[in-house]
C-alpha cells in the first residue's frame, strides 16, 4: 500500500472510531427540540496563489420551548474573519477570529452571552473523479460570558467529513447544481456556560448548492444537531442558507470599468 493510501485509510478509520464513540455516548433522557434558521454571507478575496482572506456575517433565528415559530428569537449574530493558506493541492490551513453576540441561545441559556472565538483549522481533500470528499479538523478557543457575568474559556475540537457531488457536470463551475452531505462531531472541555459533558454534539447536514457564476454560489441545507446535556438533551432542526461571493469588489470593478469603456463618446 502506498503512503498516500495508507494516510487516507488512517484518516477514515479515525473518523469511524469517532462516529462509533458518539453513538455509544448518546444517553436516554428528556429531550427538547428546537427549529431554527441559519443564514450566513461569505466574502472571499484571493491574495495570491497561496493566500486568501474571508469575511463571514451570519445570524441565527430559533423557536423556543413555548413557541414553534422558527423566527421567534434572533438568538445569535456573528462576524468572523479568516486567513487561508493553501499548503498543497490537498491541504488547506486556516485560522479565524470571530465575535458572536449570543442572546437566549438554547444550548447556553436564556441570557446574553457575548463570545470571542479563535480557531485553527486544517482541511484535507480526497480529490476523486466526479466528487470531492474532505475531512476538516478544527480546534476552537471560546471566551464567553456565563450567567453570573463572568467569562469562561472553553476548548472545543471539531471533526467533520464532507461529500460534494456535482449533479449536471463532472466539475463545479457556472450553472452547476451540486449535492452536499456532511457529518461533524464536537468535543469540548467542561464549563458552566456550556455544560460539563465531554461530547458536545453531532451535526448532520444534507442539501444542495448552485453556482450562479464561478464566483457566486448559494447553498441550502437541512441540519440536524444532537446535543447531550445534563439538564436535558436537545435536538435542533435547522434550515441553513449560505451565500458566497468570491472577489466581489474586484469583479464589480472589472465589470464597471469594462462597461465604461464600452460606452461610446457622444462628443
Amino acid at each position: 500500500m502506498s503512503s498516500k493510501n495508507a494516510h487516507n485509510s488512517i484518516l477514515k478509520k479515525r473518523y469511524l472510531i469517532l462516529v462509533i464513540f458518539s453513538i455509544t455516548s448518546i444517553i436516554n433522557g428528556q429531550t427538547t427540540t428546537y427549529n431554527q434558521f441559519w443564514n450566513e454571507y461569505q466574502f472571499n478575496k484571493t491574495i495570491n496563489e497561496k493566500w486568501s482572506v474571508e469575511l463571514n456575517i451570519g445570524a441565527v433565528y430559533s423557536s423556543t420551548e413555548s413557541s414553534s415559530n422558527i423566527f421567534k428569537e434572533n438568538t445569535q449574530r456573528s462576524i468572523r474573519g479568516w486567513g487561508h493558506y493553501y499548503l498543497t493541492p490537498r491541504w488547506k490551513l486556516s485560522s479565524f477570529l470571530a465575535y458572536n453576540h449570543n442572546k437566549d441561545v438554547p444550548e447556553i441559556g436564556q441570557f446574553e452571552s457575548p463570545e470571542w472565538r479563535f480557531a485553527l483549522q486544517g482541511i484535507y481533500y480526497f480529490h476523486k473523479t466526479g466528487y470531492t470528499l474532505s475531512t476538516r479538523m478544527r480546534l476552537e478557543l471560546r471566551h464567553l460570558k456565563n450567567e453570573d457575568g463572568n467569562y469562561d474559556n472553553v476548548i472545543r475540537y471539531r471533526q467533520q467529513i464532507k461529500y460534494i457531488k456535482p449533479i449536471n457536470s463532472k466539475i463545479l463551475r457556472e450553472g452547476v447544481v451540486y449535492a452536499i452531505a456532511s457529518d461533524e462531531l464536537y468535543f469540548k472541555s467542561g464549563a458552566k456556560v456550556t455544560g460539563e459533558s465531554f461530547f458536545d454534539r453531532n451535526r448532520l447536514n444534507i442539501g444542495a448548492g448552485y453556482l450562479f457564476t464561478d464566483d457566486i454560489q448559494v447553498e441550502l441545507t437541512y441540519a440536524n444537531e444532537y446535543l447531550p446535556r445534563n439538564s436535558g438533551n436537545q435536538i435542533v432542526n435547522a434550515a441553513s442558507l449560505t451565500l458566497t461571493f468570491n472577489n466581489l469588489f474586484k469583479n464589480l470593478n472589472k465589470k464597471l470599468f469594462h462597461n465604461n469603456e464600452a460606452v461610446p463618446d457622444d462628443q
